[in-house]
């Protein structure tokens, strides 16, 4: 994993009235124990990743509660596990990653929503939306709005957010309807505190075990109950929560001193506008603001009279909503229209329609509506002020900065096995010509980017081999699909293998095996090697490709450049058709160096012999054209001034981040490039034949050092 918990989850066994002090996803994980869950499962995808490296290092506390903890092999399985929910009175949980996670798991959870559920189902989603995302720019609430899900998206406060983890089941049952919980990044890694309650054994776990299924003709998702369950969801389940949120009072009111406006706000985003509000003197970094709020920790469904209520005796409200479509804005519009409520809105119209809202925007679109609204009692002129002053702050760093920073694409590792795939590829193009490339997700996915720019399409995870399905008949050429193994695992081998064999495609496969899904943080898949919880792990993803009828298949260290170029040429070339695959192997670099670097500290501190390698460039003899770069991208190969006084331009030198992976001497001796890479082998507490064969080494060395000094000076005297 990423990072272990082992010490940290000690907290997790604190009891009533001890106080927690921690980070966001701990805190998460200590709710959901408060609560008496009988279940956990999900799948690993930031920012809610660690939600399961905190359970898998919580292993003893999740076996003494009976709490069952299933790393699950996609967000579908993971949403499916909460179907033990709708018959019984069990209280589960699921975690994923945001709306790429939850399209994945969208036919389990129409299923889900639409059956109902007994016992509390709560799904916690990853939402990172905005600049910090790694994924499309899409927002999970049109998921909850479509199902049917209710939809929390919690005040960023350790207090308030372990308070409505427990709501949320409870409200889950008074509606019989699942809950999903929105975190964004900040509140996952935000350290804060709260008092705790005693952990709560499970109604039903595997330490209380039920006796007897139970079966509702009801809740099965076929007419003529379907029709039933969509009555019920309008008629009962509806009411139910809205009547929930209401008593329990889960959306919060912050008054002001400007009470003819107001501001209604995503929970999520309230740390966020009081910062704005502080910045531009219309409140403090405490909470206390001169306009009132309203906090939404519910988004979905809306309470009309707590809607109406805040804004009747208001002549302007903002709505802070995130992202597009404008959901709440345009729900809260009819609401008011329909009750007679005259409040103007404000909300796309002075904050963007679409991005993260930053406090830079925030500041703005606050800056506007004071400006416009005219709250009594607030002078708009030192707000207007104050914005034009960190503009002017603003275009004076643009200026001393004389031009825009450079665009710092994401890329891999130092010594990553995954780069050296790709600059074998731009080799075999000067053979084979360029390809078509569908690229997956994953840390291959880098390779779209410079220096590599390979990849023409990314639709999903899994999905590249099917996403190149109708391209592969309209090219001239084979074209090349590249696959995780983590993404092999996920959706790969039903939507992509399974389905070129029964298609009969003539087209090539990379899989990229490192042995971790690496781009999450290293989690375990199938195909890892090693123990983990006490099992071995011993799924061949070779055997699996054999058993689905894959007869073309190279197992390549990816290292090896020279091999992997011959393999992709062979791949495109060979007149055998049908899928061809190359399974490209090489273990993920961080978890390599996490493993063998304390290994190495405890050998040099036991005297032991050590051997450590590391590479250089000969100044001498480098180019200077820098091809060595372009084909590797590696972050240790650099360039520096050259130390010749008649060479101008910079040489290409190894810095001290490098990891000895060989990347830059194959790739030289592959595309046959310079000889400039050399490799140092330094070796600590040598033994006998070292130093002999050191001694023997130094004296050739010198002895030819000498002849050739007296050859030279043979040449000058004649």
């Amino acid at each position: 994993m990423e990072r272990s918990f082992t010490k940290e989850v000690a907290a997790l066994r604190l009891g009533e009235g001890e106080r927690f002090h921690g980070e966001g996803i701990l805190a998460m994980t200590k709710a959901l124990l408060q609560s008496g869950v009988s279940y956990v499962g999900g799948y690993q995808g930031a920012p809610v990743s660690h939600m399961m490296d905190v359970l898998g290092d919580a292993s003893d506390i999740l076996d003494e509660l009976g709490v069952h903890y299933e790393v699950c092999p996609s967000e579908a399985a993971a949403a499916a596990m909460l179907g033990a929910s709708i018959n019984y009175p069990l209280r589960g949980a699921v975690v994923w990653k945001s709306v790429v996670g939850t399209n994945v798991a969208s036919d389990a959870l129409s299923n889900l929503a639409s059956a109902g559920v007994k016992g509390g189902a709560l799904i916690l989603v990853g939402e990172d939306y905005g600049e910090g995302a790694s994924i499309i720019q899409e927002r999970s609430h049109a998921t909850a709005l479509k199902s049917s899900i209710w939809l929390l998206d919690p005040r960023p406060d350790h207090e308030r957010f372990v308070t409505l983890i427990e709501q949320g089941f409870e409200l889950s049952e008074a509606s019989n309807t699942p809950v999903m919980m929105e975190f964004r990044i900040r509140a996952c890694h935000v350290h804060g505190s709260f008092v705790c309650k005693d952990n709560r054994q499970p109604r039903f776990s595997r330490n209380r075990t039920l006796s007897e299924p139970a079966r509702d003709y009801d809740r099965i998702c076929l007419p003529p109950s379907t029709y039933l369950q969509e009555k019920q969801k309008i008629e009962l389940r509806l009411p139910a929560a809205i009547d929930f949120i209401r008593r329990h009072g889960l959306n919060e009111v912050f008054p002001g001193d400007a009470s003819d406006v107001g501001i209604i706000l995503q929970g999520g985003l309230y740390n966020s506008v009081i910062r704005a509000l502080a910045q531009l003197g219309l409140g403090d970094h405490f909470g206390n603001a001169k306009l009132p709020q309203l906090v939404l920790n519910v988004t979905h469904p809306l309470v009309p009279d707590e809607i109406v209520g805040f804004c009747r005796d208001k002549k302007a409200v903002l709505i802070v909503e995130e992202g597009q479509p404008d959901y709440i804005e345009q729900a809260i519009n009819a609401l008011l229209r329909k009750a007679g409520v005259g409040t103007v809105l404000f909300g796309k119209d002075v904050l963007p329609m679409a991005g993260e809202y930053t406090a830079e925007v925030l500041l703005q679109g606050l800056s506007k509506f004071v400006a416009e609204a005219a709250p009594a009692g607030i002078d708009p002129a030192p707000v207007l002020a104050e914005v034009e002053r960190m503009e002017r702050t603003k275009r004076a760093a643009s200026e001393a900065l004389g031009g825009p920073v450079p665009k710092r694409p994401p890329g891999f590792c130092v010594g990553c096995p995954e780069r050296p795939i790709f600059s074998a590829m731009k080799i075999a193009e000067r053979e084979t010509g360029k390809v078509h490339i569908s690229s997956d997700i994953g840390c291959h996915t880098f390779s779209t980017l410079p220096p590599f720019n390979l990849g023409n399409t990314v639709l999903g995870y899994g999905l590249s081999l099917a996403s190149s399905a109708a391209v592969a008949p309209v090219f001239d050429k084979r074209v090349v699909s590249v696959m995780g193994d983590g993404g092999f695992w996920h959706n790969g081998i039903s939507t992509g293998v399974a389905g070129a064999q029964y298609n009969k495609t003539d087209s090539v496969l990379v899989i990229v095996d490192n042995g971790f899904t690496s781009a999450t943080g290293q989690q375990y898949i199938p195909s890892t090697t090693g123990k983990k919880n006490g099992r071995f792990a011993d799924i061949s993803i070779t055997g699996v490709l054999r058993s689905l009828g894959v007869r073309w298949l190279r197992r390549v260290r990816s290292y090896k450049v020279g091999e992997m170029t011959k393999a992709f040429r062979e791949a495109l070339t060979t007149k055998q058709g049908g899928l061809k695959v190359i399974l490209a192997e090489g273990e993920c670099q961080l978890v390599r160096q996490r493993r063998i670097r304390p290994a190495i500290q405890r050998r040099l501190k036991a005297g032991r012999r050590t051997v450590r390698s590391k590479f250089g460039v000969d100044e001498a003899l480098c180019t200077g054209d820098h091809s060595c770069v372009r084909l590797s991208g590696c972050p240790s190969l650099t360039i520096k001034p050259s130390r010749d006084p008649l060479r101008e331009d910079p040489v290409a030198t190894v810095d001290t981040n490098c990891v000895a992976c060989g990347l830059c001497g194959d790739v030289a001796q592959a595309a046959s490039l310079c000889p400039s890479f050399y490799r140092i082998d330094t070796i600590h507490h040598p033994n006998p034949w070292d130093r002999l064969l050191f001694g023997v080494r130094r004296g050739v060395i010198g002895m030819l050092q000498s002849m050739a000094g007296h050859e030279t000076s043979w040449k000058r005297a004649a």
